[in-house]
């Protein structure tokens, strides 16, 4: 694997480092690696592990992200590489997101410029979107790669659990055309026990995006007998109007079992009574895997 040193880390005693990229704060000990897996403590300075390693490059219809008001007819490269900073039981690229750098295959190596040169060389192309696996913990890379674009008149996307602190995301923000938010639930119980997170800091990072104008879509996976309370979920679109504004839009899924987690599909019912919900609260929602 290439590495570079981090970014957002602070020396301890002992060697250790206090990694400060999200909301984890995990405090590091020589030779560990934080909660995603990706970025280790070498020596007392924090290393991003996957700088220049993509586990994915691969062109996708800007809609499929799901970017609906976004270019939606345009094509756009799509990269990603390996770890996430949330461990959720239904992750459908946990081949990739809940992995340590030396397991699966080697990744190849990949430049700034080669993924700038491939993006341009491809006709109908908008830009680049960060995404497969969680683009926080690529954070080094993603940063360059986006920085880099702005030059070339490139759009970039990221495709984001949202999980960051506030000043690495406000660092990247000026490089940042547009996201997509995953909004697991409005229930920070939820985040704990089925993500290894909490809900907070990821409705905090969708507000700073809504405040420095950046384009901002939401999506929300309906899981049975987790976070499909009718109650919960017009709080979490009331929330979603109040916040981020009566026109953001909303992409509501139908989750299938994956991974750890083997409890039935989401009725279809379910779905369609959600979507009845939102629509009282938003002008965009939209069903994904119906």
């Amino acid at each position: 694997m290439n590495s570079i040193e981090a970014k957002y880390f602070e020396k301890k005693e002992n060697n250790n480092v206090r990694c400060n990229l999200c909301p984890h704060l995990c405090l590091i000990e020589p030779g560990g690696y934080g909660k995603c897996n990706v970025r280790k403590n070498v020596e007392g300075t924090l290393m991003a592990e996957t700088y220049e390693r993509a586990s994915s490059v691969g062109m996708d219809p800007v809609r499929k992200k799901p970017l609906y008001h976004f270019y939606p007819n345009k094509m756009v490269l799509s990269v990603g590489s390996i770890g996430c900073n949330l461990s959720c039981a239904f992750c459908q690229n946990h081949g990739i997101s809940q992995i340590l750098p030396g397991e699966g295959k080697m990744m190849p190596q990949r430049s700034v410029e080669s993924i700038i040169a491939e993006a341009k060389g491809i006709n109908n192309n908008l830009g680049i979107a960060f995404t497969y696996n969680e683009p926080t913990v690529w954070y080094e890379f993603m940063y360059d790669i986006a920085r880099k674009a702005k030059q070339e008149n490139l759009k970039t996307m990221m495709i984001s659990n949202g999980f960051i602190n506030n000043k690495p995301l406000e660092d990247l923000l000026p490089y940042m055309d547009a996201f997509n938010i995953d909004l697991k639930a409005f229930n920070n119980e939820f985040y704990k026990r089925l993500s290894g997170g909490s809900l907070p800091p990821v409705l905090e990072s969708m507000k700073l995006i809504h405040q420095h104008r950046k384009h901002l879509e939401v999506t929300n996976l309906i899981i049975p007998g987790e976070n499909d309370d009718p109650a919960e979920f017009e709080n979490m679109v009331h929330w979603i109007r109040t916040e981020l504004g009566k026109n953001t839009v909303l992409h509501i899924s139908r989750y299938f079992p994956v991974y750890r987690m083997n409890v039935p599909p989401t009725p279809k019912e379910t779905i369609y009574e959600f979507k009845e919900i939102a629509q009282k609260y938003l002008d965009n929602v939209y069903l994904g895997n119906i």
